[in-house]
């Protein structure tokens, strides 16, 4: 249903094109589902794909599903220009405690910044308090003599005699990853430089990632956390990379692969290879982008993306059509839902709210006899009750099956049936019992539970970015999204909700609406003076040369790469700062007083209500992305038929509306027969291959001409 032109992949010829049919393919691996689109480049035809994420082997749900698509439109590999791709393994690995034997090396007296990290409680109350353990255990956290100031001056040159020292010690625990980070090097990168080069010529086997270049900014621990995590990642994502482009390169496919980055670019294998923290947050971040660009299409460029699959659900605020984005987040957290009790990685990336509250989110009846739905889930292995492969805990998905809203016989369009006895037993068993009551309304108990929690996290997530939801509409999507997006959207009184087309593979389709682009920060520490301005504008400059050469590599025209300038300032004094964009092609050139001071304070105030204008400016990190050109994408539309949308009913069923009073019959529509014009009102239910649309009483539905459902409410609303 996409057209998409990708100025930054390698073009192909026209000759070439005319000997046949030329595709884009999208393809994201999830906790549960890994999910593909294909995209016809001439006609915009999509055609997508959900299956079972393979956790022990990730690349074979990815062949299964390239090889399906191939199938499906009769084409081999070659005829593929551009593929994109996002994963959850580097995810996995660090929660998983599955990446490579890691040393680290940092400056003699700061081995144990890892352990000590910022000597604070994430939970004060919580005697028996259980802290993220380093990713490196202490023996392997080596030091070096040496010394830099804070402004980069060499106190105390490196002593290479420790690092012959250090040899046998790392042959002996045979460590596949060093990570290097030394005392503000941020500043200055030689010392580890020095030692790179030295590893490289003693043990060439080894990788290694340097902080100064995967993080070079201040706050030492939480640059050694990133360095360190990229190292744990960096040999378990360089095999998975290469398998998978070598296993791609069999079906025919010849041209670059590319990685979707946290931050919502992509990048090239290389890169991704060098830097796989980065990658963290890529399928996530590939669902916001899609939320954008449909938001594009149907005229609501503000609005909440809510991305739910078989794990976890996503919330993301939109603004404008930019979504919210931060510079740090943690990962692999000893309780998930808790600041604090994870390791935090600085990188940029798009905000999201994450709950437990995916269709695999297990129910259970807690220690004080109350309902409780997530965090764990039972993710594709198992998976929940009804998937018949093992799993016995009563899910999300279970109780959705039983209240009516999924077609057992229509799971991944029929390819997999879902077992209703199963999912009942799980539920009796482990919920309705417990609490005497009937399996109908302990599977009730369950969907209004992760609703619960998916409203009260929207609602927070969307008030702390001074957003009003009843003035923005919901994007839904993920494969369990639709099925709960009108009473989230209702219960937040927002103006209605969206169920893009093909909503179950969406964020797939994300991946080939993104740029190439990439991040780049450093470090710099001072007032902000007429003295400095020319200093940043060297910084800067660097910044931009090395965002030139990247985007080089990823085949970005040099007419067509673009520079985004950033800078975190403060005033002075305070302990934290804000990332202020920058404007002005040179600093130097620019009156700090009249101009520059007055654009911070007005900035600032804009956030806080308030600004310190009498107080000085601090500059703590200088910050660029180098970008090139957006995908142009266009949407095939389709002719308005005046027929009903009885026209696309494939027929009723029973499905849990509890303001009716329990099971109702409802329509059934076939997704794939509505067409643009058609109109129905809830309650009712609309099926495709990769997802289901619960329509619930007191909606509208709109089908527009891009075939996305456009649901509003016909009822007060509780306004």
């Amino acid at each position: 249903m996409d057209q998409l032109s990708n100025p930054t992949a390698h073009a192909v010829g026209s000759a070439q094109r005319a000997a046949g049919k030329r595709y884009r393919l999208g393809f994201d691996i999830g906790g549960t589902f890994t999910d593909f689109v294909l995209i016809d480049d001439h006609s915009g035809q999509i055609t997508s794909y959900k299956t079972l994420t393979t956790p022990h082997e990730p690349a074979a749900a990815v062949m299964e599903g390239v090889r399906s698509l191939l199938n499906q439109v009769q084409a081999s590999g070659h005829a593929i220009d551009t593929a994109i791709h996002g994963t959850t393994l580097i995810t996995n690995a660090l929660i998983e405690r599955k990446g490579a034997r890691t040393a680290f090396i940092t400056t003699k007296g700061f081995r144990d910044v890892l352990e000590i990290a910022k000597e604070m409680r994430y939970d004060i109350y919580d005697l028996l308090l259980v802290l993220p353990q380093p990713l490196v255990p202490r023996p392997l956290r080596l030091e070096v003599d040496e010394r830099l100031n804070g402004r980069g001056e060499v106190v105390t040159p490196l002593n290479t005699a420790d690092l012959e020292a250090l040899k046998a010690l790392l042959e002996r625990e045979k460590v596949e990853s060093v990570a290097v980070c030394l005392l503000h090097s941020y500043s200055n990168p030689v010392h580890e430089q020095l030692i790179r080069a030295w590893l490289h010529e003693q043990l060439p086997q080894l990788s290694v990632a340097l902080s100064c270049e995967v993080a070079p900014e201040i706050r030492e621990y939480e640059r050694m956390s990133t360095t360190v995590a990229n190292a744990y990642v960096q040999p378990l994502t360089e095999r998975y990379l290469a398998q998978l482009e070598q296993q791609l390169r069999a079906t025919g496919f010849e041209r670059r692969l590319y990685l979707m980055l946290s931050s919502g670019g992509i990048s090239t294998v290389d890169i991704a290879g060098r830097f796989p923290v980065r990658l963290l947050e890529s399928g996530p971040a590939a669902g916001v982008l899609a939320a954008i660009f449909y938001g594009e299409v149907v005229g609501e460029p503000s609005l909440v993306s809510f991305d739910m699959g078989g794990t976890t659900a996503k919330m993301c605020l939109i603004k404008d059509g930019r979504p919210t984005m931060t510079s740090s987040f943690e990962v692999a957290r000893v309780h998930r839902f808790k600041r604090g009790s994870g390791l935090p990685v600085r990188i940029p990336a798009i905000e999201l709210i994450e709950i437990g509250a995916g269709g695999g989110s297990i129910a259970r009846i807690n220690e004080l006899g109350l309902l409780k739905v997530g965090p764990d889930s039972a993710g594709a292995d198992p998976g929940p009750a009804c998937y018949g492969f093992g799993g016995s805990a009563p899910t999300v998905t279970d109780a959705n099956l039983l209240l009516g809203y999924l077609n057992p016989d229509y799971f991944l369009g029929g390819r997999m049936q879902l077992n209703v006895a199963a999912a009942e037993r799980a539920i009796a068993a482990d919920v309705a019992t417990p609490l005497g009551v009937d399996p109908i309304v302990a599977a009730h108990g369950i969907h209004q539970v992760v609703n619960e929690s998916m409203i009260a996290a929207t609602r927070i997530h969307v008030a702390e970015r001074g957003a009003d939801p009843r003035r923005l509409k919901l994007m839904a999507f993920g494969g369990a999204g639709p099925i709960h997006a009108h009473q989230i959207a209702r219960a937040l009184k927002m103006r209605g909700y969206i169920i893009p087309a093909s909503a179950g593979v969406t964020s797939a389709l994300g991946f080939l609406t993104a740029p190439a682009s990439f991040d780049f920060a450093r470090s710099f520490v001072a007032r902000l003076t007429a003295e400095t301005l020319p200093t940043l504008d060297t910084i800067y400059a660097e910044l931009e040369s090395q965002g030139r050469a990247m985007l080089h590599e990823a085949g970005v025209a040099e007419g067509e790469m673009r520079f985004l300038r950033q800078a975190d300032l403060r005033h002075v004094g305070q302990g934290h700062e804000l990332p202020l964009p920058l404007p002005f092609p040179r600093l130097a050139e620019v009156d700090l007083d009249a101009t520059l001071r007055p654009y911070f304070y007005e900035f600032y105030a804009g956030i806080y209500g308030h600004a310190h204008r009498h107080l000085d400016l601090e500059i703590i990190t200088c910050r660029l992305t180098a970008t090139g050109p957006r995908p142009r994408v266009s949407l095939r539309e389709t002719a308005v038929e005046l027929r009903p949308a009885t026209a696309a009913l494939k027929g009723e069923r029973r499905a849990y509306f509890a303001e009716l009073g329990g099971f109702v019959q409802v329509p059934v529509y076939d997704r794939e027969l509505l067409a643009a014009g058609m109109q129905f009102t809830g309650p009712a239910i609309v099926e495709e291959k990769d997802s289901t649309a619960v329509i619930g009483p007191g909606a509208h539905v709109a089908i527009d001409r891009f075939a996305n459902l456009l649901a509003t409410f016909t009822l007060d609303n509780g306004r």
